[in-house]
């Protein structure tokens, strides 16, 4: 190592008993009666803890904050003491999160939004940046910056006294920002007004939190959003800022923040799904942090966004998904990370494997909304691109947030596909996966297969081709289910399941040879509850429909059964939709 010249304070030789004992000498110096030592002390021990997160603990442990606090508050204190006290401050929160929790404790954030109200701008600054680091702490209650009314309307009117108090302020309320209160506080405090002119900044920190401030306001928030459309900066349109700040020369933070203002805004109705700085802006941008070339951390939020803005609408979803080959780079997502040889860098290589799982988790939620309304998209190369298999295997996860991913995006691949997508997930999942899932703990899990199952028994030709070869499991499945300790949904559920075996041409004679499967249904028939009473009339309207062969046979064995008595009660059904379920029914007993 190169020889380093010695600092007349070098703490890197010493065991902790001297670093204690010289940091209570620091302490000791704050309580001088001589302010100008006292002084000296507060630089001094700025000097002392940057970037030396042992001697702040140990400053925190022997009481160094009440003092700092004591001193910063001090109406006698000159200006450049509370500065320096100020500042010392904001480098104890820069350690660690129990430092935070310390500081929070010595009630920090009153003081220094005390300290505010002083005109001096050097001192107002150094509060402020103390005041962001502890608030963007996660173990810092955001409620204490709404607690006194009077501190939102001033740090509003400190924004225009300088850069740094523009960085600072805005990174504290897009931090802070968490409800529909508080974006509502913020936007009755003329939020929107102060900072769009910050957009323009020449300071990038400054342009990107007043971006970020921007996302969280509109948020599914419809009133902010709705005021976002009109405004203008500079004479231009508010939305077009935006669209340039997408641009592919801009930074990809900038790009994504962007791009998330759009998405909100649009999810938000503001913007229209088809307006061209959705479909020709926001939406290329998303896929485009998606790619390979991007960091872990912004395809995850890439990704999360265009699965937040695709949702609800079939027509971006189609376009996305023929945009720059999305679905094949999803794929690549659940092959991530890479071998090692394509990563050089093996830190970025661990990291990468840390997050390997919220990518997944990305992706996913980004093939069940390209998936959720339309059917040709799914086709795509889903079947070509292993994603099949790489589901099923997720299915097989210790953890339950993985399986649910897994079978909640096979139930979205199964739902209206061809017999081809359908046979080829039966058979990559095998049975036994399937039974063993559809006893899973997780109640989450077992709703999800039980989804994919009705997904797979859906058409005629599919209900028969299925049940004549896994009839025997699924109908013992559906026993084990029915007779379980199970809410209502998920045997409302499996009575709809049973409602598609029905519907089949060969399928429904696994329920017609079953005497105590036909007990059950009719035991459900008369059932407190309305969705399992309907569920189980629907079955066996199914069983009954006279268009079919031996439908005769079927209405004679269940009349003998009781099930015409049942119905005929169930036509006096206080509820509309099941009185005329029952009815539909009785009536294929008299054509």
């Amino acid at each position: 190592e190169a020889c380093r010249i010695k600092s007349p304070l070098d703490h890197s030789h010493m065991d902790s008993s001297e670093v204690t004992a010289t940091s209570r000498h620091y302490v000791d110096r704050l309580f001088d009666p001589d302010p100008q030592k006292v002084l000296q002390g507060v630089i001094d021990m700025k000097n002392a803890v940057i970037g030396n997160n042992k001697q702040k603990a140990n400053l925190i442990v022997l009481g160094a904050v009440p003092r700092l606090l004591y001193l910063l508050q001090q109406p006698t204190s000159s200006l450049e003491l509370r500065t320096e006290c100020a500042v010392v401050l904001g480098s104890l929160a820069m350690g660690t999160e129990n430092n935070i929790k310390s500081l929070v404790d010595c009630h920090i954030i009153p003081a220094l939004l005390q300290g505010l109200l002083c005109q001096d701008l050097k001192f107002i600054e150094a509060c402020l940046r103390c005041l962001r680091t502890v608030f963007i702490s996660p173990v810092t209650p955001v409620q204490l910056l709404f607690t006194d009314p009077t501190v939102i309307p001033h740090l509003m009117s400190l924004l225009s006294r300088s850069q740094r108090t523009q960085e600072y302020i805005t990174q504290i309320f897009s931090h802070c920002c968490k409800t529909p209160e508080h974006q509502m506080i913020l936007y009755n405090h003329g939020a929107i007004q102060n900072i769009a002119p910050l957009l323009m900044s020449p300071s990038y920190k400054v342009q990107m939190q007043a971006l970020k401030c921007f996302s969280v306001l509109a948020y599914e928030n419809t009133q902010v959003s709705m005021t976002l459309v009109n405004v203008l900066v500079d004479g231009e349109l508010l939305t077009q800022v935006f669209v340039k700040m997408m641009q592919r020369d801009r930074p990809i933070e900038m790009q994504l923040t962007a791009a998330k203002c759009l998405t909100y805004m649009c999810r938000a109705g503001a913007i229209r799904t088809d307006d061209t700085c959705i479909i020709m802006k926001t939406l290329p941008c998303l896929v485009r942090m998606c790619s390979k070339e991007r960091l872990l951390e912004e395809r995850v939020e890439g990704a999360e966004t265009l699965a937040y803005l695709m949702e609800p609408d079939v027509e971006l979803q189609r376009i996305a998904s023929i945009t720059d080959h999305l679905v094949a780079m999803l794929a690549d997502y659940f092959k991530y990370p890479s071998s090692v040889s394509a990563i050089a860098d093996i830190k970025r290589l661990d990291h990468d494997l840390k997050h390997a799982h919220e990518l997944r988790q990305a992706a996913f939620k980004l093939y069940a909304s390209l998936g959720a309304n339309d059917e040709d998209i799914r086709k795509k190369p889903i079947l070509e691109s292993g994603v099949v298999e790489l589901l099923c295997s997720l299915t097989q996860s210790d953890s339950p947030a993985l399986r649910v991913n897994g079978i909640w995006a096979l139930m979205n691949m199964a739902f209206q596909a061809d017999q081809k997508v359908k046979v080829e997930i039966v058979r990559a999942l095998g049975t036994e996966q399937l039974f063993r899932l559809l006893s899973d703990p997780d109640a989450n899990v077992l709703m999800k297969t039980l989804g994919l199952l009705r997904n797979l028994l859906s058409t005629r030709p599919h209900i028969d081709q299925i049940m004549s070869s896994h009839g025997k499991q699924i109908m013992q499945a559906v026993t084990l289910i029915l007779e379980g300790e199970h809410g209502i949904e998920v045997k409302e559920q499996t009575l709809c399941i049973l409602g598609n075996i029905a519907d089949g041409h060969t399928a429904k004679e696994l329920i017609m040879t079953n005497d105590d499967m036909l007990q059950k249904i009719k035991s459900y028939m008369g059932h407190s509850n309305v969705k399992l009473q309907l569920a189980a009339t629907f079955c066996v309207s199914n069983l009954i429909w006279n268009e079919e062969d031996g439908s005769q046979e079927r209405q004679d064995k269940l009349r003998e059964m009781g099930f015409v008595d049942i119905l005929h009660k169930l036509t006096q059904a206080s509820d509309p939709n099941l009185c005329d379920r029952a009815k539909t029914a009785m009536q294929q007993y008299l054509a």
